[in-house]
Parts: C-alpha cells; structure tokens; sequence
C-alpha cells in the first residue's frame, strides 16, 4: 500500500475536518475539536473472523 489510510471522521466529536499531524505516521488533527489522535494497525488475527450464522434472529 503506497498512499495511506485517511480516517473518515473524528472519533472524538464525529466531525469530518481532519489534517494529517506533523506527529509521524498515521497522527492526525481534528480541528473541529482540537484533538489529535494517531491510528495504528496491529496486525491479523491468527483466529480470523468467525461467523455464527444461525439462520435468523434469536429472541
């Protein structure tokens, strides 16, 4: 992956007007709420996702 992942709103406020962070990599700032936060990928899960479809809703 060549460019890097953008973050769609604050997770903070919700607010859509975010700038990349002079911080490093994956550091942003939400001018909205004045609060800078940084995304990080961890990695896979060696499980995987698992799905319990039981065929309908349970009540």
């Amino acid at each position: 992956m060549s460019e890097r992942a953008a973050p769609f709103y604050c997770p903070y406020c919700g607010d859509e007007d975010l700038r990349p962070s002079e911080q490093g990599h994956g550091a942003w700032e939400c001018a909205a709420c004045n609060r800078a936060f940084q995304l990080k990928f961890l990695g896979l899960l060696a499980r995987g996702l698992q799905r319990h479809d039981s065929g309908g809703d349970r009540t």
